[in-house]
């Protein structure tokens, strides 16, 4: 499975699938949430999944703020980050993670990229795709039963 991973998009949908046309072939969009109006409109024009989490500012979206993907075997606990505190640094996370039993963690939020292993845990931020940020990134994973690989991208 090649999964397109995105986040704080802020209503840049043109990144967003400025992001998706670099990544492609993939079998399946996330997106980490301020933005899931943009997460919509992935959905509506692109004839792939789109899986999504709710942001804190994402008000009034019906998408679930957390949510446990499993794919290829591997749990994956997508969340936008910010009910975790993830600014001031990713422990918060990192006990979530543990009390569910996931393999990897994917956040957004800090509109910074992380690609972290942490005693068995990956923890993953594609980084920001809003016109605000300096730096934009998306991530892409390939996930197998034996592994998930995860390669961060730059965009402009």
């Amino acid at each position: 499975m090649k999964a397109l991973v995105i986040s704080d998009t802020h209503g840049n949908a043109d990144r967003a699938f400025a992001a998706y046309a670099l990544a492609e072939p993939v079998d399946l969009i996330i997106h980490l949430g301020d933005g899931c109006a943009d997460a919509d409109l992935l959905r509506e024009a692109l004839e792939v999944p789109v899986i999504n989490v709710a942001g804190n500012c994402d008000p009034g979206s019906n998408a679930p703020r957390e949510r446990l993907w499993e794919c290829e075997g591997k749990r994956i606990l997508l969340t936008h980050g910010d009910a975790y505190q993830v600014k001031s640094g990713l422990a918060r996370l990192r006990q979530r993670a543990e009390e569910i039993g996931v393999d990897a963690v994917l956040f957004g939020h800090t509109h910074q990229g992380v690609l972290e292993k942490y005693s068995g845990l990956l923890l993953i931020n594609p980084g920001p795709l809003t016109n605000s940020s300096t730096h934009h990134s998306y991530a892409v994973l390939d996930i197998t039963p034996e592994s998930i690989i995860s390669r961060h991208y730059d965009i402009d």
